[in-house]
């Protein structure tokens, strides 16, 4: 039997990095959401024990570097369970481009493993996700959550209505590694955090949201293929903003017919271009 599992890619509708910490790391104020383009994980059961990964294109990287295989160990050692699995992705999400397209691939396969080995062990997902990556406890579930924290301390909202947008996610010829971006960034405290919050927890989507990227201040000047990008959709019409730490840029449009035109507008300068919803 095979099974499936999509990996939806998620934006961040708002993103304030907050203060470093001791550790080295961010504490970041994000709201996340997950979108309906994304990759396709499938499995099958492995009666030797083994867990092999292959892809529908050539990645960059060996399979065992891939999160998926990484999650898959965790949970095998966590649960001693003596099946192995056979994945193979269907890889769509481009790699650099601030969609957590690696995140979302991992919490499918744990997603699929949850049911191919018939754990029943929901919870204990995304405690292992944690381990190797601050957005895939989110992305176990999807839908919409504000997170803080490294962006682990999720609050889950309703997802957004999918019919009150269109959204076109563009990613430029670039990438941004997370490192370079946080590179040059100031932290802002929290004031405008907690005002976005207090907004998402008492309004549904309107006006009042303060869309937000902290990480536009670093990047945009420093990748202007990406600037240029985001001008070309907010002069089409769109409300346009980067997605985590970029390369991509996505935009709401209150029509289909505008955003295919920005589609049609921007489709030579992009490796990866998708029309989609909440």
């Amino acid at each position: 039997m095979i099974l499936s599992e999509f990996a939806p890619a998620k934006v961040n509708l708002f993103l304030s990095v907050i203060k470093k910490r001791e550790d080295g790391y961010h504490d970041i104020g994000t709201m996340f959401h997950t979108i309906s383009c994304g990759d396709i994980l499938f499995g099958e059961l492995n009666k030797s024990g083994e867990i092999t990964l292959s892809y529908n294109n050539p990645q960059e990287y060996p399979s065992q570097k891939d999160l998926i295989y990484k999650v898959a160990v965790k949970l095998k050692e966590k649960f001693d369970v003596s099946a192995g699995v056979n994945f193979y992705l269907e890889k769509n999400l481009p790699l650099g481009a601030g969609l957590g397209g690696g995140s979302s691939d991992a919490a499918a396969a744990l997603r699929l493993l949850n049911r191919l080995w018939g754990l029943n062990a929901f919870e204990e997902l995304e405690q292992i996700g944690a381990s190797l990556g601050a957005d895939i406890p989110f992305l176990v579930r999807g839908g919409a959550a504000l997170a803080e924290g490294i962006g682990e301390v999720l609050t889950r909202r309703n997802p957004i209505d999918s019919d009150c947008c269109v959204i076109l996610v563009a990613t430029p010829k670039c990438a941004v590694p997370t490192v370079d971006a946080y590179k040059n960034i100031v932290p802002s405290g929290e004031a405008r955090w907690q005002n976005f919050k207090n907004s998402v927890l008492t309004n549904p989507l309107d006006d009042s949201w303060d869309f937000f990227n902290h990480f536009e201040d670093s990047v945009l000047e420093k990748y202007p293929p990406i600037a240029l990008l985001k001008k070309k959709l907010n002069a089409s019409g769109g409300k346009s903003m980067l997605s985590g730490s970029g390369a991509s840029v996505f935009s709401l449009f209150s029509s289909l017919e505008n955003a295919v035109k920005a589609y049609d507008l921007v489709k030579s300068e992009c490796r990866f271009l998708n029309i989609a919803r909440f």
